[in-house]
Parts: C-alpha cells; structure tokens; sequence
C-alpha cells in the first residue's frame, strides 16, 4: 500500500504480484476494495496495481470540480511514477470511462484495455434519457448515503445467498464523503468521447452483464465503432460483474490478457 502525489492531490494505490503490469480502475462511489476478489487471481501471473480515484477510499477528496480527464490525468500520473507504461487497464463502469479518456488522451500507455458495463458517453439523446439522468442527479443530493448503500446493495444483489456482498456496500458505501461523491457524478453526466474511438488501437475487450442498467446492444453498438475490440456477455449478473461472477469474470480476463501477450510475444520474434 503506498501513495503518490499529483497536482496537489495524494492519491492512494495498492501493490500486488509481479510482472506485466496490470492496472485495476474502480467505480464511482467506491475503491480498490472492491477488486478483492479479482486481485489474487491476477496477482498470481501479473504485477496488480489497484488505484483509489480522487474524491474515493484513502486517496484525498479534494474541495474542487471534478473531470474525467482529471482522473484520467491521475491514472496517467501513475503509470509515469511507477514507469508501468504500457499497462493492461480494467475498469468498470466509471472506472471503464476513465480507461475510454486514458485511451483516446494517452493511447501509448495501453497495452490493452477491458471495459467493464460502461460506456464512451454520457449523454442524454431522448426526453427519456433527460429523466433518468434527473432522476439520479436528484436522488443523490437527496437521500443519504446510508440510504442509498441500502437500495444500491438490494439493486446489485437481489438473491438469499448474496447477503455478505450486500452487506459489503451496505458498509463501504457510507465511507464516501458525499461532497466528493456528488462531484464525481457530476463529472459523468454530459461527459463523452465517443466520436474520438478510433484513437484506441490496442485489444479490447468490453464485457457486459446481461442485466445491467444500459442494454447490451448500446455496448455492441460502441464496440464496433472501436478498431480492435470484441464483447463478452456474462450471463446472471448485474452491474457490480466482478463482485457477482468472479470466477467466470477473472477467467474471462485473465484468458484476454494472456491473448494479448502471446501476441505481442509471437509478433516481436517475427
């Protein structure tokens, strides 16, 4: 567990494994602690580097407006002071934003990046979609985090057996300081990248739940406007995948990486 400082903002990442480095990019409203079940899978072949966002878990929140080009910029920051570059990204849903935004800003800094129930855009293009980003942006200012911890851990994992997991937020989710949390929603919402998809050349892998909050066919649509990706579909799961499907999530992603290593390592001896 160590921190570094960027543009006066220390920030908070955690060390795992050895060898090619891979890079771990939660979500909004969480931390690295929620990779727990993906780091020691990942950490027994790769170097693991689990990243707190500013604003999230031990990193600082600070008192500012935030940007998804500015986590982007803090997560370019550590690939420099750790001199990871080229990285294999995994991010989910904001967190896979900000690998969209390292990706088209930095894409020589990507080995590979997997996307995980996200999107290149925010953006509302119907009255429908109006709504629902009202709705959330009200809802937020509105109830409390424990509150909100209660609905999003019966929203996330509705089944008997998935009790501990609810729990889990249940508890970190009211960690957040709301001031830092409310500034990182406002930096999804009207953000996007979508007509610079092009600039992301490495592999890439988009892997979507089948039932979560955006439809599977808005992931294809975006994953065939990218120039080198695919998607993978895991069914029975919602948007927290990683926490939901574990073992299927991590034998996806560990079978893309290798993938995208062999490669690498096939063409650099031709």
């Amino acid at each position: 567990m160590a921190y570094f400082t960027h543009r006066g903002c220390r920030l908070f990442y955690e060390e795992h494994g050895q060898g090619t480095p891979v890079l771990l990019i939660h979500g909004l409203g969480s931390s690295a602690l929620d990779w727990e079940l993906q780091i020691p899978a990942l950490a027994a072949h790769y170097r693991v580097i689990a990243l707190d966002v500013r604003g999230h878990g031990r990193s600082d929140k600070p008192r500012q407006r935030y940007r998804i080009a500015d986590f982007a910029d803090d997560a370019a920051a550590l690939i420099d002071h750790l001199q990871l570059a080229p990285v294999h990204l995994v991010g989910i849903s904001m967190g896979g934003m900000i690998g969209f935004q390292l990706g088209v800003d930095h894409p020589q800094l990507l080995r590979s990046l997997t996307v995980v129930n996200s999107a290149p855009e925010v953006k509302a293009k119907k009255p429908s979609d109006y709504l629902q980003i009202a709705k959330r942006w009200t809802l937020a200012r509105v109830l409390s985090l424990d509150a909100t911890a209660r609905a999003l851990a019966r929203l996330l994992f509705p089944k008997p057996e998935q009790a501990e997991l609810r729990r889990k937020v249940e508890e970190r989710w009211p960690r957040n300081d709301k001031r830092a949390y409310l500034a990182s929603l406002d930096a999804i919402i009207g953000w996007g990248v979508r007509e610079r998809l092009a600039l992301i050349t490495c592999p890439t892998l988009v892997i979507s739940a089948d039932r979560d909050y955006t439809p599977i066919a808005l992931k294809q649509a975006y994953v065939d406007e990218l120039p080198d990706a695919r998607l993978l579909v895991i069914k029975d799961s919602r948007h927290a995948t990683p926490l939901d499907q574990p073992e299927h999530f991590n034998r996806s992603l560990l079978a893309f990486v290798r993938e995208v290593e062999n490669t690498a390592a096939t063409s650099s001896k031709d």
